[in-house]
Formats: structure tokens, C-alpha cells, sequence
């Protein structure tokens, strides 16, 4: 793929932010965008490069996905940024042809483990509507000024334009997707009023929510009298839902998570959500029902890293077929999940003692253990709605599951540690120090700790050492499987997932 973020573009800057003003600097320009790049990406209409960056057109105050198929602008027209956001802050609005705010996310904003990237994590998780700007600085461990002139550097914006641009994006997703009445719409993308929901919509796309309607009326009505809520999210490039479904399907603990028909249901507090793949193999299907609402904005980022909607599939299946026998077993598998993507998680901590337990033991077992440890410390049925949290973990009695006394402790170990702080599983967390966190733990081994990075952080080179699984499928000793895979950085993660999808010797 062109190298698109290798030099400063100095543009001049338009247009003014009419919700709350200016934060800090007005943006120039995306830092790193190489101008001639990304001009050449936009001139072939290359659809690999949406969500990467975005194109804006001075002359007609709009900007545009990199495959937008409108006739393509003279290149002294058009600067370019990485991010929506900062787009909108300079004065330009999404163009309704090609519908740059439906492209998915850059595949390095929940990679990366530098400053900017880990705030941007954040801000999609909702941190900046929950505790300000002053919230998002103090859990990142820096000065809002700091923080702010990091943000301008890397995507244009502050944190404050980057979390509107969040809550109005969504808003507009569902405007178009939903039949929800337009008060609900802005309450449940986290818009704390109707008169900022307003201001912020017609700022991003010079009309009100009313003017771009598409579908009038309200969302059908459950059972109870619930909102049931269909939407759909991008992918980028093949989604490969039937490997991610069985990935899954084959994990879902016994009255939290259910599979049906090709379809993957979790219960959330408050109600439920349910994902599948439909006729166009890059779109994610979702319907949710939830009491409120406003929990719809935060669930929408953690679905895209649970089903890892934004990692460039193409690239890294390319970079692995570097290895003769990688690219044999790629070559293998179904086009559709050829590199399937890396499944995350709706709760860190749950994924670790999910990795505890797996410990030597069948993915059905551990299944069926994890099953009888929610009805142990949930009994309720209608308590299902979300895994245990360390604190009750630690007061529950265990020795009821029915697994080894050293797996139980081992549970109890990890519970105290994330409790108490000595090992982080936030989302501001590096995941290569969380690593060496844990594997200080007794019981917590390479092959644990490296799931828990691989899957709880979505880390693409997290690697479950020592495999027994992947070395008998490489007809490999365990430690000359681990000496192999150095050569798979930095995606060692998709090369297990692959691996353990493929064919069986």
C-alpha cells in the first residue's frame, strides 16, 4: 500500500467551530500526510485507503472518502486529513455522495501505543463525555495542554472536537439506519442535550437532524416494550464473518452469550446485542436491544474491536505469505477467512480469567466451566447480563466450579492483582507492560499472559507461546515453534488465528 504518513503538509484553514470554539491552534493540516500520496490514492479511487485519511475540497466546502467517485478535484484544491474530526473543526462537511463518516476506523488508532493513539482510544470509549478533557489528560498521565497540542500535531483536532465529531457521526448513522425519534437519536449518541445535539449536527453537515432524515417513525417495539435498534458497521476490506462467528460460537459462555442461526448474541446490563454477517461480506449486522439508550455509544466501539472491523486484512495476509509455510496453509484456507481477523473482547478482565481457565484444558471445557462459574456467583438468571467483576470473584466460593485448586487460586490471584491496581487491563494500558504484569503471577505462564494480549487488547503480535495446537499442526516442536514465529512480527497474533483455522494434519 503507498506510504501515506511521511511529511507535514502546511495548508491554509477554513471555516469556524461553532460548538465550543476553537481547541488550541486552528488546524492547518494533518501532520505526516504526504500530499502527492495521497492525491494519487484519491485519483485511483483506491476504497483501501478509506478511513486513513480524508480528502477536503476547498472549493465546495466538503470532504470525501479517498474512493469517492465524484470527478476528482485539482490537486492545489484538496488538503488532506486523518481523521473526520478535524475536517469538520476546519469548516468542512461530510459529502453525501460517498458517506466518509460510514468508513471504517484507521487500522492504527487502536494499535498503536503511543500517546495520541491511546487517547483516541479513549475518546471512543466515551472518556471525554464521562469525565472532560481534564479526565481524559489525568488517566494518560499528562497536562491538558500537553494532550491537546499532541492531538493537533497527530490528527488535527482536540480532544473536544474529536469527541463531537464521535457522538455526531453516530447520530447520523442513526438517523439514516433507525426509525428512533430524533430526541432519542442525540440522547443515545451521547449528546448531553438537544440544543448541543443541534449545534453540533449542523456544524458537521450545514442541516438539521430533521433535513437529512431518511426514514421517518420509530424503531419496532419488543416484547417489554423495548427499542429494538439495527445498524450496521464497515469493515475494512472482507469482514470473514462465518470464521469469526465459529471463533465465537465455540467460546460462548453458557447464559451470557447463545449462537443461533449464524447469528452471536451477548447479554449487556440493560438488555442485549446481537451481531451477524449479511449479503455484503465488509458490513458487520447489528440489533441491540437496550433499556437505555445512551449505552448504545460506548457499545458501538468495543463491537468494532471485539469483531476487529478496522484491521487491513489484505496487508497483513501479505506480509505473512513471506513465510513458505504460511502462505501455503493461507493458501489453504476459504478466501473469505484466509487471514481471519482477531476477535476481541467486551471485558478485559472477563477475558483473562476466560484465558486462566482455558489452561490445558478443551475449548468445550472451558466453556462449560465458565458456564458454572457465572450461575455460581450470578444465580439469577436475569443477573446474566454481564461477567463477574474481580471483586466478586474474589468473594465467591470457587471450589463450587469444579477445576484443580491451583486453576482457582490462580482466578483469585489474578482478580487481586487487577483489583489492586498491580495489574492494569484499562484501555490506556500498554500492552507489552500488562504483559510482564502478569507473568509475574503465579500461575500466569507465557502461553496466558501472551493470550490475554493478543485477545483482551487486540495486540497483533501477541503470541500465545509455546502452543501445543499450532505446533502440532507446523509438525513443530514447542520451542521451535516459538523460535519461528519471531519471524511473523508484528502479526503473530493473525498468524496463530490463522493457523488454528486452518486445515488439520
Amino acid at each position: 500500500m503507498t506510504r501515506i504518513r511521511t511529511e507535514v503538509v502546511k495548508t491554509k484553514s477554513s471555516g469556524s467551530n461553532q460548538s465550543g470554539g476553537s481547541e488550541g491552534r486552528r488546524p492547518t493540516s494533518d501532520a505526516r500526510l504526504d500530499h502527492h500520496a495521497c492525491y494519487q490514492a484519491i485519483s485511483r479511487r483506491d476504497r483501501r485507503f478509506d478511513g486513513t485519511f480524508y480528502t477536503a475540497v476547498k472549493t465546495t466546502g466538503i470532504f470525501c472518502r479517498p474512493s469517492c467517485p465524484a470527478r476528482t478535484p485539482a490537486s492545489r484544491n484538496v488538503r488532506f486529513f486523518a481523521h473526520a474530526a478535524g475536517a469538520i473543526d476546519a469548516g468542512f462537511r461530510p459529502c453525501r455522495r460517498c458517506r466518509p463518516e460510514l468508513a471504517p476506523a484507521h487500522p492504527e488508532w487502536n494499535r498503536r501505543a503511543d500517546l495520541a493513539h491511546k487517547a483516541m482510544a479513549l475518546i471512543e470509549q466515551g472518556v471525554v463525555d464521562r469525565e472532560g478533557v481534564g479526565g481524559l489528560a489525568s488517566r494518560l498521565g499528562v497536562s491538558e495542554r500537553h494532550l491537546r497540542r499532541e492531538l493537533v500535531s497527530e490528527v488535527g483536532t482536540g480532544p473536544n472536537q474529536l469527541a463531537r465529531t464521535r457522538r455526531v457521526l453516530l447520530a447520523r448513522r442513526l438517523l439514516d439506519q433507525t426509525g428512533l425519534a430524533v430526541t432519542d437519536i442525540a440522547f443515545a449518541a451521547g449528546f448531553s442535550s438537544i440544543r448541543q445535539f443541534n449545534e453540533s449536527f449542523r456544524q458537521a453537515f450545514d442541516a438539521t437532524p430533521t433535513e437529512l432524515r431518511r426514514r421517518p417513525g420509530r424503531s419496532p417495539a419488543g416484547a417489554d416494550g423495548d427499542s429494538i435498534v439495527n445498524l450496521t458497521l464497515a469493515s475494512r476490506g472482507r469482514l470473514g464473518w462465518s470464521a469469526l462467528h465459529a471463533f465465537l460460537a465455540a467460546r460462548a459462555i453458557p447464559g451470557l452469550e447463545s449462537s443461533v442461526d449464524g447469528r452471536f448474541r451477548r447479554n449487556v446490563p440493560g438488555g442485549w446485542i446481537e451481531l451477524g454477517g449479511g449479503d455484503d461480506d465488509r458490513m458487520l449486522e447489528i440489533t441491540c436491544s437496550l433499556d437505555e439508550l445512551g449505552d448504545l455509544s460506548h457499545l458501538v466501539p468495543i463491537i468494532r474491536l471485539v469483531c476487529d472491523l478496522d484491521s487491513d486484512l489484505d496487508a497483513i495476509g501479505q506480509a505473512l505469505s513471506a513465510d513458505h509455510d504460511l502462505a501455503g496453509l493461507l493458501s489453504a484456507l476459504p478466501a473469505p477467512t484466509a487471514v481471519p481477523r482477531l476477535p476481541g473482547t467486551f471485558d478485559r478482565f472477563e477475558l483473562a480469567v476466560r484465558a486462566v481457565v482455558g489452561q490445558q484444558v478443551s475449548v468445550a471445557g472451558a466453556r462449560t466451566t465458565l458456564g458454572k462459574l457465572l450461575e455460581i456467583v450470578h444465580p439469577e438468571a436475569e443477573a446474566h447480563q454481564r461477567f463477574p467483576s474481580p471483586a466478586e470473584l474474589l468473594d465467591a466460593p470457587l471450589d463450587r466450579v469444579g477445576m484443580p485448586a491451583r486453576r482457582r487460586e490462580t482466578i483469585r490471584t489474578v482478580a487481586r492483582a487487577v483489583e489492586d491496581g498491580r495489574v492494569n487491563l484499562s484501555v490506556e494500558a500498554d500492552p507489552a507492560r500488562t504483559e510482564q504484569e502478569l507473568t509475574v503471577l503465579p500461575g500466569i505462564g507465557p502461553w496466558t499472559a501472551g493470550y490475554i494480549t493478543m485477545r483482551a487488547f487486540g495486540h497483533p503480535d501477541g503470541w500465545p507461546a509455546s502452543d501445543l495446537v499450532l505446533a502440532k499442526r507446523l509438525g513443530l516442536s514447542r520451542r521451535e515453534l516459538d523460535s519461528r514465529a519471531e519471524a511473523w512480527r508484528p502479526w503473530r497474533a493473525y498468524a496463530a488465528m490463522a493457523i488454528w483455522n486452518g486445515p488439520q494434519p
